[in-house]
């Protein structure tokens, strides 16, 4: 699961990187001062989470557990019985990282597209974004659960002081998404999408005014066609309604609050843990606004409907079938995003947008007018300018850091 929204500038989808101290191997033994490493928490501001997910933020040395070197790697047990074979899998990765690091973008692009299709198709016979929210997140939480009985992975412990870090992310993403699903229930799923491209303008706004963090001018200067575009598109999209822009607002600074509190709540948790207890926390949070809005109307009528519709194991296997693809979508551009430079990170989630949108609008058909393709083009080449910039500025600190 883009993912958390990327799960900045991104669902899901978005990912944890924002929550986590990631580390391989030798990293746990940096020869950096302790200065340093603290020192690469406040990397320019740059807001981490959902559909661009990366390894950003590190803990300074000081609040790393004691347990850090403890962690196990997790490997399939036919690896783990066969040393040899284990050395041959991981040389055969070794060798072509651009084809392993590709089939992982080729899963995240795939089963983003996936996601965005069927979610779409159950709104134009079942107009429940509140209920079909809960139901993403119920299944997701289901494959957790299962995986953590298999012990693929093995479940991290939890107690009060990382729940009381981890609610108001969740909290954050629960709103964030069931606002998302509002949005693409009412407009158009090129619309909705175009509209959450402003992320990185409310992820910037954040930065300087409520993180208090020096924003560059380029930076500023980038989002000024992302604004534009956005405009122009609104301006003469057929299917715009007031309800799904002003929910798309909501989910981006939802999305935008998450990442300031994924700063604060750092832990050394893997992401697939961390993923699977933010899911659950807004999994509580998101079944009482949907039985309240949605419930008399489901029990009446809303359930018969759909059933009457398209059948009971259709509607079943789309409902089922949703909420996989969502959490598969998230999980997969955590691991994608956390394999990557900053600047191929960017440009993948610049894309993948372009994907979402460009296929939405062949498979549904969607009629747009010539300013709104201009101002989705226009959006887009803002957001593709805003990550390139931003990428370039965190490898320039990470290489005088080093």
């Amino acid at each position: 699961m883009p993912a958390l929204g990327t799960l900045s500038a991104g669902g899901a989808a978005a990912g944890v990187a924002g929550l986590l101290r990631l580390r391989r191997g030798p990293a746990l033994a940096s020869p950096l001062p302790a200065a340093a490493r603290a020192g690469a928490v406040h990397d320019g501001a740059q807001l981490v989470w959902g559909r661009q997910l990366r390894p950003a933020l590190v803990l300074p040395a000081g609040l790393l557990p004691l347990q850090a070197s403890k962690r196990l790697t997790l490997r399939p047990p036919a690896a783990s019985a066969d040393p040899a074979g284990e050395a041959k899998s991981a040389g055969l990765l070794e060798k072509y990282p651009a084809i392993t690091t590709g089939f992982f973008f080729f899963m995240w692009y795939f089963l983003n597209v996936i996601f965005n299709i069927l979610n779409k198709k159950i709104y134009n016979y079942f107009p429940y974004p509140y209920f079909v929210s809960v139901i993403h997140l119920l299944v997701g939480v289901v494959y957790c659960l299962l995986s953590w009985a298999v012990g693929l992975p093995k479940r991290a412990p939890i107690n009060g002081t990382l729940l009381k870090l981890l609610f108001p992310v969740a909290l954050c993403h629960a709103l964030g998404h069931v606002t998302s699903n509002v949005s693409f229930a009412t407009v158009a799923v090129s619309f909705a999408h175009t509209i959450k491209a402003l992320e990185p303008f409310f992820n910037a706004a954040a930065t300087q005014f409520v993180l208090g963090q020096t924003v560059p001018l380029s930076l500023w200067l980038s989002l000024a066609p992302v604004v534009l575009g956005v405009s122009m598109a609104s301006l003469t999209e057929l299917s715009f309604s007031w309800k799904g822009f002003i929910n798309a607002m909501i989910s981006n600074i939802s999305f935008t609050y998450r990442s300031i509190y994924s700063k604060k709540a750092m832990t050394d948790m893997d992401s697939t843990n961390v993923y699977a207890y933010i899911s659950i926390i807004a999994l509580v949070v998101c079944i009482p606004p949907a039985l309240i809005i949605e419930g008399p109307q489901l029990m009446q009528y809303g359930l018969n409907d759909a059933i009457a519709k398209v059948g009971l194991t259709k509607f079943v296997s789309d409902l089922f079938l949703v909420g996989l693809f969502y959490h598969l979508y998230n999980q997969i551009a955590t691991n994608t995003l956390e394999r990557v430079a900053p600047l191929t990170h960017a440009v993948g989630n610049v894309l993948k947008r372009v994907f979402v949108i460009g296929f939405s609008i062949i498979i549904f058909g969607n009629k747009i007018t010539t300013q709104t393709g201009i101002g989705t083009c226009v959006a887009i080449a803002g957001v593709a300018i805003y990550s390139y910039i931003k990428a370039k500025i965190e490898e320039e600190k990470r290489a005088k850091a080093a």
